[in-house]
């Protein structure tokens, strides 16, 4: 038990270390060819939106709206991608739920 114990902690704080790690990583998506850029951090928080400005049209915002979605959520997609690859190895298969993405 005692042993069992110890190997808890340890990745317990294994785990610690690999999601900093993973928040301090960036990840960009893009849309329209490049046009939208997206970037999040591993913690999927929104850092940044570029926009080319020739995509920028006041007669069709729609196209502009769906653009920065597509870009986020594919810079989101990277970044949940990315902490499986990362955080699901330290695991060793254990079920958590969903607590990586």
């Amino acid at each position: 038990m005692r042993q069992l114990m110890k190997q808890a902690q340890k990745m317990q704080e294994q785990l610690a270390v690999a999601q900093q790690e993973l928040a301090s990583r960036r990840f960009e998506g893009t849309a329209g060819g490049g046009v939208v850029t997206a970037v999040v951090s591993g913690a999927q928080e929104l850092l940044e939106v570029e926009i080319d400005p020739s995509v920028v049209d006041p007669d069709d915002t729609e196209m502009l709206q769906d653009l920065i979605v597509a870009a986020v959520n594919q810079a989101m997609k990277a970044a949940v991608d990315a902490a499986g690859d990362q955080l699901g190895g330290l695991t060793g298969g254990l079920d958590l739920g969903g607590l990586f993405g």
